[in-house]
């Protein structure tokens, strides 16, 4: 049985996304730096991080968080979506033993000049009351039942390129 795909015609401006929750742990923390090749100690050493960076604990590196928001947007999405863009701004970091959760807000839905459909998403990681990453995102997603984004190449595929 196929994934089902969200199309363009089921998402409007102001539409709330589902919200996703994650409990971390240091394993995921320490298997997200692995994955990313990243071997700086405060993301695997809790002794380096306290009494050098002096921070509570180990902490998600960049390209871990970048995982999480593309799992989370590709989720809503369902397997056409297509992450066209995204950008993030971390404000605080994500520790072992937090409960992170991720918000997002439908800001734009419009179709390009060659027929793509675009949706432009702003999503909040937030731990407790601290947000500690903001993130807008583009995402292709079919026009309708027949459209496939990841079909799309060369010249018509512009997803840097604000739709109409």
């Amino acid at each position: 049985m196929a994934a089902r795909s969200l199309t363009l015609d089921e998402v409007k401006e102001g539409q709330a996304l589902p919200e996703l929750a994650y409990d971390v742990t240091a394993t995921t923390v320490v298997l997200g730096a692995l994955a990313s090749r990243d071997w700086r100690p405060m993301h695997h050493d809790q002794d380096f991080a306290q009494v050098r960076n002096g921070v509570r604990d180990i902490f998600l590196n960049t390209p871990n968080q970048a995982a999480w928001f593309e799992r989370y947007l590709t989720d809503w999405t369902g397997p056409r979506g297509r992450l066209g863009r995204m950008r993030f701004r971390m404000k605080d970091s994500v520790f072992p033993n937090d409960r992170m959760v991720f918000r997002g807000k439908v800001e734009k839905v419009a179709v390009d000049s060659t027929g793509c459909g675009f949706v432009d998403v702003a999503v909040t990681l937030t731990v407790g009351d601290r947000v500690c990453t903001e993130c807008t995102a583009r995402i292709a997603l079919p026009v309708g039942p027949g459209d496939n984004p990841w079909r799309r190449k060369g010249a018509e595929w512009k997803p840097g390129v604000d739709a109409a």
